[in-house]
């Protein structure tokens, strides 16, 4: 059965967060919102100090607290393993981001065009957008997706529910990587299938030892980490600051 991860590779990571910035304009996020964000790290003293960075993702955990919150079934677990939310079920009650130990849920506190980075009204944007339409009425993004067909890509589409990575759920159902993998310029996010042992992901961790953040909470996540171990700090992750 497929089972979709995705391998990291803190080795590789160079902090230049051109992952954070795909997944943004591939997936419209609201202003303020990161479903994928890089933490930088740091060990020791100078001049003996260390840098090094840690892209988080949502981890789509196996056992994912989140989805064992939802009251109306709204967050759930693809047949493939990926964790998504049915915006047009969300009822906004926010368990979900109260259950998540790792800080990757999102909600949306105002309509959607209140929360882009621009005013898609303003006439000196037009004469540059050509007449596009605004990111958050992207109708690709606007579909509903697999056997459920139900609206889980995507994000700010109304106000008032809960969104977060997708491992870009609409690229994966047309074969394609998420935004954050085809975008890293250093090749440190692999995807592929878990289950499959010539999958990418799966021959990244074939010869390297792997581990997952927050073990110890048994959220069995499916995203692997290789390479050197990164801070401590990386134990006690804490969601960046968001304006209110």
């Amino acid at each position: 059965m497929t089972r979709l991860g995705m391998v990291i590779d803190l080795e590789k990571c160079v902090g230049c967060r051109a992952c954070m910035v795909a997944c943004k304009v591939e997936n419209n996020t609201p202003e303020s919102a990161f479903w994928m964000y890089v933490f930088r790290l740091e060990d020791g003293e100078y001049p003996e100090s260390r840098v090094s960075f840690l892209p988080r993702p949502c981890q789509h955990c196996d056992n994912a607290p989140c989805v064992k919150v939802c009251p109306v079934g709204a967050r759930y677990t693809r047949d493939h393993g990926i964790v998504v939310t049915d915006w047009d079920r969300c009822i906004g009650c926010r368990y979900c981001e109260v259950a998540c130990p790792y800080g990757v849920n999102y909600f949306n506190y105002k309509k959607p065009k209140e929360l882009q980075y621009l005013n898609w009204e303003n006439p000196d944007v037009e004469v540059h957008s050509q007449g596009e339409v605004p990111p958050y009425k992207n109708p690709v993004l606007a579909g509903k997706f697999g056997p459920e067909q139900r609206k889980v890509a995507g994000g700010g589409h109304t106000k008032g529910v809960m969104e977060k990575c997708t491992f870009c759920v609409h690229r994966v159902d047309s074969g394609l990587d998420p935004a954050c993998v085809v975008n890293c310029p250093v090749g440190a996010l692999i995807f592929g299938d878990l289950e499959d042992p010539e999958s990418p992901a799966s021959r990244a961790i074939a010869d390297k030892p792997a581990y997952r953040l927050l073990e110890e909470r048994d959220t069995r996540p499916k995203v692997r980490y290789i390479g050197a171990p990164v801070s401590s700090t990386a134990r006690e992750i804490e969601r960046p600051k968001v304006r209110n």
